[in-house]
């Protein structure tokens, strides 16, 4: 009788696992890190809905040449069609002169730019007056786009602003902290980073002006190599982005930007007026759905499941969206 008993109460334990389990999902896809993070964590969102009026409404998404961008552009092109709209995509245009050439001539009606970059680049603001409250930078790179017969929808949480990179043991070495300890130190050291780089006060231009560096050597590089070349001690000192999932990984030392020379990188999907017109208000809609869940955080996870754990970023859009309930 004992042992019937016992055996009883086994199987309902060993039963009660097996729901709990059930509830929690068996889900192998946590991003390829071995920490099961998810690409947002903001709750249940309200799912895109399909609206038929939209249907034969093209819009043509482009995005520049790196991760984050192609991500992005992804997650705007996907969202936009689960609403009904007919999408094209032209990912991978290059770099932000070659993005907006291509917006404004039409070849794309929509992509997503850094409202820092945008002043810095399209509107001739210096990179230490731009503003370095995100908002003011907004409507600043907002009333920009007008002029053009563009517009600039609201901006993501997320900023990916440009930052100066070392690895923990030169840092050390060196005895660095933030940029302007690098005084006195830069004509030794070799610096990367992007080929515009050397034209944009944001990057090179900035740091010989506002900090008066100067370097043994600058050296561009492809972006997606601009963390290998500091792990292979090819570089000193290499620019990357905020929401780059190697600084972590890796370690990475991020020198404080003491005069604020970087300003706020946050993202702004920039549309064609006319599109907007003929899109209908779901464009606007789908857009405002999608932002909020893009926090650094949520970035940085995305980057890396492009970057670190080699999937597309088609897969990774799919990914964000599902995880944070915008489509089935």
């Amino acid at each position: 009788m004992r042992i019937k008993r016992w055996l009883g109460v086994l199987l309902a334990m060993l039963l009660l696992a097996s729901l709990s389990l059930a509830a929690c999902g068996d889900d192998d896809d946590d991003g390829g890190n071995g920490g099961g993070d998810t690409a947002a964590d903001t709750g249940s969102s309200e799912a895109i809905a399909s609206n038929p009026d939209n249907e034969g409404k093209r819009i043509v998404v482009g995005s520049k040449n790196f991760t984050e961008q192609k991500v992005l552009g992804e997650i705007f092109a996907q969202a936009l069609a689960a609403a009904g709209y007919d999408v094209d995509k032209q990912l991978n245009l290059g770099d932000e002169k070659t993005a907006l050439k291509a917006l404004e001539g039409g070849d794309i009606d929509a992509y997503p730019e850094y409202t820092g970059t945008a002043l810095g680049s399209f509107f001739g603001v210096k990179s230490n007056e731009i503003p370095k409250d995100p908002q003011q930078a907004y409507d600043d790179a907002k009333a920009g786009f007008a002029e053009k017969s563009l517009t600039a929808l609201p901006p993501t949480p997320f900023t990916s602003s440009n930052e100066v990179a070392l690895t923990k043991d030169r840092a050390d070495e060196l005895g660095v902290e933030k940029i302007s300890d690098l005084d006195g130190e830069s004509q030794d050291l070799t610096l990367y980073g992007s080929p515009e780089c050397r034209q944009r006060q944001d990057c090179l231009l900035g740091l010989q002006d506002v900090y008066g560096l100067d370097f043994e050597k600058f050296t561009p590089v492809d972006i997606a190599l601009r963390h290998k070349v500091l792990t292979d001690g090819q570089a000193d000192l290499s620019i990357v982005f905020t929401t780059d999932p190697q600084i972590k990984r890796e370690g990475f030392v991020l020198l404080e930007d003491d005069k604020g020379m970087f300003p706020p990188y946050n993202s702004t999907f920039v549309v064609r007026d006319d599109t907007l017109q003929e899109a209908g208000p779901d464009l606007e809609k789908v857009i405002a759905q999608v932002e909020p869940g893009l926090t650094n955080e949520v970035m940085q996870e995305l980057n890396a499941r492009v970057d670190l754990d080699k999937k597309t970023p088609e897969q990774v859009a799919t990914e964000y969206l599902r995880e944070s309930g915008l489509i089935e």
